[in-house]
């Protein structure tokens, strides 16, 4: 038996990156899963793939601009429709930036924000009545190591916007414990994603950013969707306000 079997999970940018890989583990595990995303082709062949290997679940597509409340009501009433329940929640989408704060113009910091800290907000505010039906729920938000420290490297919307996660995630665990909905961050280090592709092209930016990871390497899209399964299920049903850190050592200097 799966560890996620029964339950209905929304991930958000679930169409590539480590959201893709976090769609394909749930399924494994046998939830339910909506993948949403604005890569709208991208999106609906990775859920017919699951779908077709999936066992005791089902994986559909629907599009989301995460930083839309109309777009979130409609993809919570989609998965509500398709159902039945809403379980899981996985705030995944999010944009990087590599500016240092004066070069970074007043509209890079309102896109970063808008998706990265308002998109998340947005997500919880529409899950939140349909967790409420289903007697509670786990929001599992994913934040970043720069969200808990500062970098030199980093721009300072991306930072501002990660650190407004893992807050934000404390005050909804505190204010909806009681209703049996948790809500916990992770906060992944460099992973091998298109995110991160430029980067690691460069030798000497690669270089760089290896030697800030005491493990040596930049960590693997499936260890991050690990810890999101574990916040994700009944195996931490007891753990709620929490800062899930994946990271090669990175905040332990």
């Amino acid at each position: 038996m799966g560890r996620l079997e029964g339950k209905v999970a929304l991930i958000s940018g679930g169409a590539k990156g480590m959201g893709e890989v976090e769609a394909r583990m749930f399924a494994e595990q046998g939830a339910s899963v909506v993948i949403a995303d604005i890569l709208d082709d991208t999106g609906e062949a990775l859920a017919s793939e699951l779908s077709s290997i999936s066992n005791n679940a089902r994986c559909i597509y629907t599009h989301l601009d995460v930083r839309h409340m109309t777009e979130w009501n409609a993809a919570i009433e989609t998965t509500i429709d398709t159902f039945g329940q809403l379980d899981i929640l996985v705030n995944n989408a999010g944009v990087t930036s590599r500016m240092m704060l004066l070069d970074t113009p007043e509209e890079d910091w309102d896109r970063v924000l808008d998706i990265n800290s308002k998109g998340t907000f947005l997500g919880i505010k529409a899950a939140i009545p349909a967790m409420r039906i289903s007697g509670g729920g786990s929001i599992v938000n994913i934040s970043s190591q720069m969200g808990l420290v500062g970098g030199d490297f980093s721009s300072p919307q991306y930072q501002a916007s990660k650190g407004a996660v893992r807050l934000l995630t404390k005050s909804v665990a505190i204010q909806y414990a009681a209703e049996n909905i948790r809500c916990n961050s992770v906060h992944p280090a460099p992973i091998e994603t298109d995110m991160t592709a430029g980067m690691r092209a460069d030798k000497e930016k690669f270089a760089d950013m290896t030697r800030r990871i005491p493990m040596g390497r930049y960590g693997k899209p499936e260890e991050v969707a690990y810890a999101v399964v574990y916040l994700a299920s009944d195996e931490s049903s007891f753990v709620t306000g929490s800062e899930l850190v994946v990271d090669g050592g990175w905040t332990a200097q």
